[in-house]
């Protein structure tokens, strides 16, 4: 029988989920629930000054807005926990002194000053990760005795094989480390607290995961970490580094670039599930093609060997595309109760729901992010509407305009009431009274009505106004 398939993601709660860590929970997630296996949460809070409670709640409700749900983690408990790190420290004590009793680990007491000429010195020789030199290595008793009579408290360091390290990774392949790449590392600092290193192994090898799934900026950690696996005679899980994502300019992904954590993207109005449909190609792609995928389809498709080695672009405008065609895919309904504090935010008189929902219904087409409802809304709400571009106001300007503008009102002033029939009607009367067409006809109406060139139907807009709203947006716009 095949191995269960535990995979984990393990964030550090220092600040807001980064978009590049929510890629990473996304991927983990998709292959757990690809694989039918288990997805854990774990909290890597060794980092005392920067972690935080409300950084941790920041991470779960991240998580949480996205979709993504969790079988093991702090907050819903499991058979493997505790699944923060700060509670797990009597667990890395005790694999510490196993490492030490066996022989794979030792104390180093080298003092700082010792450990930078020893830096400078590999330097010299042209070496930047192997510059430690073993010198503490095989200290006697009494040597150890008389560097803690010195007050010198030491860090544990393992003892790295002279030998290649190699494995296989399922995107990049056969992964082949040299011997004397890396030297003997910390897996323990002089206050007692672990070093990551040694505390994911301890922690991945307790919890039996058996794919690492994580950023390939990671890559020059895996060697590391298989050390400590062996010396502890434990099974190495399966590696995937996948690669990194790039800003346009292909440098890392940074706030220069726009937002970079989940919850930038989920304020300025992107749904989770474009948001995750968008992240899980980048990288990979359906067998089909097919860029528009629902979460099932995610699930169903994915797998690493349709994930590339290259690094991946963000492209902000694919991912408003894409929001665009999910929020066109959603129901009114839906679609006004997500438009709704974006509205009530920026102050406007609602109207009752009914009516509400026929004005976001105007707008849905040309929404690529929720919150920009604001905007397109603002028209409908002012008491006022003042053309949007100096193309709108040449249009305002135009001599034909104000005939239409005028033959419009008498044509008003004949009906009780304004509707789209009614407006369509009229509109055919002041082309034939005119002699006015096209966008000469429509587009001062439009302007007049909505400050814009572009924008929603306009026998909609008509339709919502009615006739004295429309009535006074045009003597209003005669005076421009």
């Amino acid at each position: 029988m095949s191995q269960e398939t535990r995979v984990r993601f393990a964030p550090s709660p220092t600040g807001s989920l980064h978009i590049g860590n929510a890629r990473t929970a996304i991927l983990n997630w998709l292959f757990a629930r690809h694989t039918g296996g288990s997805f854990i949460l774990r909290i890597e809070d060794t980092d005392l000054e920067r972690s935080s409670k409300e950084s941790e709640e920041s991470i779960y409700n991240d998580l949480h807005w996205l979709g993504i749900n969790w079988d093991e983690g702090p907050d819903v408990g499991g058979k493997v926990g505790p699944y923060r790190q700060m509670e797990r420290t009597h667990l890395y004590e005790e694999y510490t002194n196993k490492l030490l009793a066996n022989g794979h680990a030792y104390h180093c007491f080298c003092t700082q000053d010792e450990l930078e000429e020893m830096r400078q010195k590999a330097l010299a020789e042209g070496k930047t990760d192997a510059w430690y030199d073993g010198r503490h290595r095989n200290l006697t008793t009494a040597q150890k005795q008389a560097f803690r009579e010195e007050g010198r408290q030491p860090v544990v360091r393992l003892k790295y094989p002279d030998q290649d390290i190699t494995f296989i990774d399922i995107v990049k392949g056969e992964t082949t480390f040299p011997a004397g790449s890396t030297g003997d590392f910390v897996i323990v600092r002089s206050d007692g607290t672990p070093t990551y290193n040694f505390a994911a192994v301890i922690d991945d090898g307790l919890m039996k995961i058996s794919h690492v799934i994580r950023g390939d900026d990671h890559l020059s950690n895996t060697p590391k970490q298989i050390a400590v696996y062996n010396a502890l005679g434990w099974k190495v899980p399966i590696f995937a580094h996948i690669p990194m994502i790039l800003g346009p300019d292909k440098s890392r992904l940074s706030k220069r670039h726009g937002a970079t954590s989940v919850r930038g993207y989920a304020d300025a109005g992107f749904l989770p599930d474009a948001l995750i449909n968008f992240m899980s190609l980048l990288s990979w792609s359906s067998p089909s093609g097919d860029e528009i995928l629902s979460i099932q389809r995610l699930i169903d498709e994915f797998d690493f060997s349709r994930v590339s080695k290259s690094p991946a672009v963000f492209n902000v405008e694919k991912l408003e595309w894409m929001n665009g065609m999910y929020i066109r895919s959603l129901a009114i309904e839906k679609l006004t109760d997500l438009c709704l504090p974006y509205l009530q935010n920026a102050g406007y008189h609602l109207p009752e729901r009914s009516v509400l929902e026929q004005i976001v219904a105007m707008v849905q087409e040309n929404l690529e992010r929720l919150k920009e409802i604001v905007e397109k809304l603002e028209f409908v709400f002012a008491d006022k509407v003042i053309p949007a571009t100096a193309e709108a106001v040449r249009m305002i300007e135009k001599e034909s305009t104000s005939k239409v503008f005028w033959s419009f009102l008498r044509q008003l002033d004949k009906v009780e009431q304004l509707d789209f029939a009614r407006f369509r009607q009229i509109m055919k009367t002041v082309s034939e009274e005119t002699g006015v067409m096209g966008k000469d006809l429509w587009m001062p109406l439009r302007v007049a009505l909505t400050g814009q060139i572009h924008g929603p139907d306009l026998p909609k807009v008509v339709d919502i106004f009615g006739k004295e709203r429309c009535k006074k947006l045009v003597e209003s716009a005669l005076n421009i």
